[in-house]
């Protein structure tokens, strides 16, 4: 079954929320094991916030001696497999990458974040070799603004975009996303009277799942041609 790494090298990238929102999406129609190998907890925090949504389990990864087997567990039980890596680079991550059908980069729309995207990207181009295979990854844009970029952002987003593979679909900075870390399960738990614009983070949510899918399907197209 498919495995989705998310990872950055910087701190803050967004990589929890993105693996939350990407989860609570595709547990609408499968089962999904979510496992939290970052050692600041954060999704862990979330899943103990409220109920999970259906179709979720998240497992707090015990290190670098148990990251295989965890996702080996993991794959025998559901359709997806996402993990949550640590912000830097480790033994953890290397066997995490290693084992992936996708790594999700996710970057904002500073030159700090865009440079530290790129040596994400070239972290894992390494683990590929010295795995010698190709580990499919691209960058999401998470954190932008849904209204109007400035010249620099729009600099950045096009240098990045003509660079390395990305997702058209940007996640946007949205009160309904930043809202999952403080009351826990998904969008759709979610109380519009409390959080303002939880349709359009659905809507943004969906379009996510929709590319992160359509990726794992070229992946494996590829692999068996």
């Amino acid at each position: 079954m498919p495995v989705i790494s998310f990872a950055s090298s910087k701190g803050g990238a967004g990589k929890t929320t993105s693996a939350i929102i990407l989860a609570t999406e595709l547990a609408q129609g499968t089962d999904i094991v979510l496992i939290d190998a970052d050692p600041a907890g954060r999704l862990t925090r979330w899943s103990r916030l409220a109920p999970l949504p259906p179709g979720i389990e998240v497992v707090t990864s015990q290190g670098e001696r148990s990251i295989q087997d965890e996702i080996s567990a993991a794959r025998a039980r559901a359709t997806f497999v996402l993990i949550d890596l640590e912000g830097s680079a480790s033994r953890l991550t290397s066997f995490a990458v290693s084992e992936s059908d996708l790594v999700i980069v996710p970057t904002g729309d500073e030159q700090q974040d865009a440079d530290e995207a790129i040596e994400t990207l070239a972290q894992i181009a390494m683990e590929g070799r010295a795995r010698r295979r190709d580990i499919p990854a691209a960058v999401l844009f998470a954190r932008t603004n849904a209204a109007v970029k400035s010249k620099l952002e729009k600099h950045i987003n096009s240098q990045l975009r003509g660079a390395t593979r990305v997702f058209e679909t940007e996640l946007h900075r949205r009160t309904a996303f930043s809202s999952l870390h403080n009351m826990g399960g998904g969008l759709r738990q979610l109380d519009p009277s409390e959080v303002n614009g939880i349709d359009k983070a659905i809507a943004n949510a969906q379009a996510f799942a929709s590319e992160a899918i359509d990726m794992l399907e070229e992946v494996h197209h590829a692999q068996v041609a």
